[in-house]
């Protein structure tokens, strides 16, 4: 049975990781000059220590539960949005910026390459916790074969992975266009509730890169299942909250003022 004493060294796990994260940070911040190569870096540290964080919380969900799970992801959440800056580990944020015009294909194509590179490189580093099996959570973790997450139907997981990424998107938008007092809270929470909602359908990753370094090649789906789910799926939910959240009607019911009754 899994205890407390367990749980704190996945949390010393994951803790370590977000101060790599700082410290590559720091020293990209020194080092580099402003500019794409600089962001490249930035984008790469970013998805490797969510991706870090998260092989970890996957070992959390396993032997503590999705509620223990729910409330280290909910807490990440609000640290990255902070710690990260204009980096964001997930493809579809350029692919948004692509149809609103705002960065070329080019720059784009290099960034998500730069998130692909940092999520898959990590789980070197997180082997290498695991093979020490510290705690017996980790026992024959470092080298045992994965399992997909999808326990549905193909397309159905796409529409679960698309329709929580739409409402992830659009959630985001109008907490950012509000700029609502505790937003980073608000956002992390309706976040972390839809993982929570399609943890047991599609494991709820909402993040082509996040699950690519996390479940490809892992037993139950093909490649193709994998893109067709986690990266359409994702990605379409994404591109449609540009042109949903500019209509009349979605504004007027999440953006506009009521007025207040006398």
């Amino acid at each position: 049975m899994a205890t407390i004493e367990q749980l704190g060294y996945s949390a010393f796990f994951i803790a370590l990781t977000c101060i790599i994260a700082i410290v590559a940070r720091k020293l990209n911040e020194r080092m580099s000059k402003d500019g794409l190569v600089k962001d490249l870096f930035f984008e790469a540290i970013a998805a490797a220590e969510l991706c870090g964080c998260c092989f970890e919380l996957i070992v959390v969900a396993d032997n503590f539960g999705v509620a223990t799970y729910a409330v280290f992801l909910f807490a990440l959440t609000i640290w990255w949005g902070r710690s990260w800056g204009s980096a964001t580990a997930c493809p579809y944020t350029y692919m948004e910026q692509i149809v609103e015009g705002e960065v070329s294909m080019k720059e784009a194509a290099l960034k998500i390459w730069a998130q692909l590179m940092g999520g898959c490189a990590i789980f070197r580093y997180v082997q290498l916790y695991w093979w020490l099996e510290l705690a017996e959570t980790h026992e024959g973790r470092a080298f045992e074969d994965c399992k997909a997450d999808l326990q549905v139907n193909l397309y159905l997981g796409a529409f679960i992975e698309g329709f929580a990424t739409l409402c992830c998107r659009l959630a985001s938008k109008v907490i950012s266009e509000k700029d609502a007092k505790f937003g980073a809270m608000i956002d992390s929470f309706i976040g972390t509730s839809l993982v929570v909602a399609a943890f047991n359908y599609s494991g709820g990753y909402f993040n082509p890169v996040l699950a690519t370094a996390l479940k490809w090649g892992c037993a139950g789906n093909s490649a193709l299942e994998h893109i067709i789910v986690y990266w359409i799926g994702s990605c379409v939910g994404a591109v449609l909250s540009v042109p949903l959240f500019k209509t009349a009607t979605f504004r007027e019911m999440f953006l506009t003022e009521k007025p207040k009754a006398d």
